[in-house]
């Protein structure tokens, strides 16, 4: 069977509301962790997502019960009976390294092997595997394979992580809330999913503290329940509609999200002489004024700039006045965008950690292929701006992060379908 393409006629403005789905990067740890709960758990806001149906297929794997009406799932995991992920369901999606601590905090034993999803180059998991060790966890690797043991309760450690890896801190967080010790993860990831994670699991009857800061305390407690609990808005998904608007030089406002959290973001944005007015739950983003270059933007930690929306600022500042330099600290492959943006008629160099973007001031349809999620985006908002017809392939990363990226699109003026 044939795989579908996007096909994307460019040269419409965005222009209207979008609601924004809930976080990818948030509801996945949060799936994982409703095993540790051994009850009924409620999740709203949780997007239509291949990567959350693949979570699903894992919980399923695993015992649980679930059960999906509209943006809500329900997880039964009082029934779990295997602490086992096949090859097949890891390969599925990069972040399903997560379920590792859970599995262990909740039955003292994991088998799994190392994660699949996109090639964006190294993703070393040898500081989960560190920190797990430091809570007493026996790890065996055979032939890509990690079994895992604890023979009993983790009883607390105070771990520094070498970098602030957002896996490490949430599989450091989920091994060591049913302890029986404090610990203590220094240097731990700041990101607001891993404060939606903690949300989650102090719902559950968790003790965490510090989550959002770079230190994180989880005192263990004897046991879990079930709770209800809606998912953090996709601040990566809301990045990219604005890059929709601001490359199409048309005007959107995108409902249900959190400013707070995209301060790094919305700075770009305004440095290219974009207006943006973020209220309470909404952003309000208008670029009817000529797009600037800006000078150097750095992928960093939250809070700076995140790498996941470093493709689409770079596929926006293609049709920038100007010369744009973007600094990719975090992933050694991120520039996989820049290639297929070149078909289109962008003008980026790209070598090691550096990009220069010099803007061009029109880009023509072509076919393209996504190399990864972020990148697949980058084509989108390429599209849109391009003269004629642009198709878009390999729409399997898209889905993993974009609940139906077409029909968003389309109800703010994009002439966009998938075939």
């Amino acid at each position: 069977m044939t795989e579908s393409k996007l096909y994307i006629e460019g040269g419409r403005k965005i222009s209207g509301e979008i609601g924004v789905h809930g976080a990818k990067n948030s509801v996945l740890p949060v799936l994982a962790a409703t095993l540790l709960s051994g009850g009924v758990c409620v999740i709203h806001n949780c997007p239509a997502l291949s990567d959350v149906f693949s979570s699903c297929r894992i919980l399923r794997s695993l015992g649980c019960k679930c059960r999906r009406e509209g943006n809500t799932v329900e997880i039964d995991s009082g029934s779990i009976s295997d602490y086992e992920i096949s090859e097949q369901l890891m390969r599925e999606m990069r972040s399903s390294i997560v379920f590792l601590g859970a599995i262990l905090g909740r039955l003292r034993r994991c088998r799994l092997s190392f994660p699949g999803g996109c090639e964006l180059g190294p993703r070393p998991i040898d500081i989960h595997l560190s920190g797990l060790r430091r809570l007493g966890a026996k790890i065996y690797e055979d032939h890509g394979v990690l079994d895992c043991t604890l023979s009993g309760a983790v009883t607390g450690a105070d771990i520094t992580l070498t970098l602030p890896s957002v896996g490490a801190t949430e599989n450091i967080m989920l091994a060591a809330v049913l302890g029986t010790g404090e610990t203590v993860i220094r240097n731990a990831a700041r990101e607001p999913e891993i404060a939606d994670l903690a949300g989650f699991l102090n719902a559950c009857g968790a003790d965490i503290s510090g989550q959002g800061s770079s230190t994180v305390t989880v005192r263990g407690v004897q046991s879990l329940h079930g709770a209800e609990y809606t998912v953090m808005p996709d601040r990566i998904v809301a990045a990219t509609y604005m890059g929709a608007a601001a490359i199409t030089g048309g005007e959107l406002m995108l409902k249900g999200v959190r400013p707070s959290d995209m301060y790094s973001t919305v700075s770009v944005f305004e440095q290219m002489g974009c207006g943006v007015y973020p209220y309470s739950d909404r952003i309000y983003i208008s670029a009817k004024k000529p797009l600037q270059a800006v000078k150097t933007v750095r992928t960093m930690p939250y809070p700076g700039f995140p790498t996941d929306c470093q493709p689409i600022v770079m596929a926006v500042l293609t049709k920038a006045k100007g010369t744009s330099v973007i600094v990719e600290n975090i992933f050694e492959n991120r520039f996989r965008a820049a290639p297929e943006l070149r078909r289109l008629g962008a003008d980026i160099k790209a070598e090691g950690k550096v990009a220069v973007i010099e803007g061009v001031a029109r880009l023509s349809g072509t076919a393209t292929v996504a190399t990864d999620l972020r990148a697949g985006a980058a084509l989108v908002l390429g599209g849109l701006a391009a003269e004629g017809t642009t198709t878009v392939s390999n729409l399997h990363y898209i889905d993993r992060g974009y609940e139906s990226i077409e029909t968003a699109l389309r109800s703010v003026g994009a002439r966009i379908r998938r075939n």
